[in-house]
């Protein structure tokens, strides 16, 4: 447990819970304590569960890196995004259970997971980088690419829309909403069945789906030049 994350492992099942006490912001010590949550998880679960504390998942890269260190920028955008693919790429099923807002890099985080959850409520989810004068990097396009509704891509990549629980899993961001007196409930229903799985062929045929894509992000990130950002 640290002051970023709480793993807790209980029959199989870690949940990783991210709670800074405020937005759950990606500044590089929270993207430090979720890559250590992983290693504990991965190492000593059969499935991993991602969630946030009440009312938000992850407001997206930290805005005070962002905005105020020019220079560091580009450093955080990458171990986000190396962070993203490990989860995008991980060979043990992970399930992302979102209590709240995920926007920008939060939207991106819900890209990454093999199922996403999402607890009903006065919520937004979605890429806002046009509106802030943003651009996804490559890692961004190729998440939404991978999990959104081509129908929508245009108007939630370019146009910068954000969208409601229910809306959002129409369009792909989630795959379910649940109520939030359900939320919990639900949650530990899927993972359990996760668990249900032969864990070499999940792996395998997950490996068979991800890891070409895994590896074009991976190698993306390695060549970037710092010319596209995203918050």
């Amino acid at each position: 447990m640290s002051e970023f994350t709480k793993v807790e492992i209980e029959d199989g099942i870690a949940t990783i819970t991210l709670d800074d006490g405020k937005a759950n912001a990606l500044g590089f010590t929270m993207i430090e304590h979720i890559n250590k949550a992983l290693d504990e998880a991965e190492a000593a679960a059969d499935v991993i569960v991602m969630t946030g504390r009440e009312g938000v998942m992850t407001a997206g890269f930290d805005l005070k890196v962002m905005r105020n260190e020019p220079d560091r920028v580009m450093d955080l955008v990458t171990q986000g995004g190396q962070m993203l693919v490990r989860i995008f790429a991980s060979p043990k099923p992970v399930l992302l259970a979102s209590t709240g807002h995920g926007i920008a890099a939060g939207a991106l985080l819900m890209l990454s997971g093999d199922y996403r959850i999402s607890m009903a409520g006065d919520f937004k989810y979605g890429l806002n980088e046009s509106a802030i004068g943003m651009v996804l990097p490559p890692y961004g396009m190729d998440l939404a690419r991978f999990k959104l509704n081509q129908k929508f891509l245009d108007m939630a990549v370019v146009g910068a829309d954000l969208y409601g629980p229910e809306m959002a899993s129409q369009i792909g961001y989630t795959d379910e909403v649940a109520a939030a007196d359900k939320f919990a409930a639900r949650v530990r229903e899927k993972a359990e069945y996760f668990k249900t799985l032969d864990a070499k062929a999940y792996a395998g045929n997950k490996r068979h789906i991800r890891q070409a894509l895994a590896d074009k992000m991976a190698a993306d990130l390695k060549a970037s030049s710092g010319e596209a950002v995203a918050v």
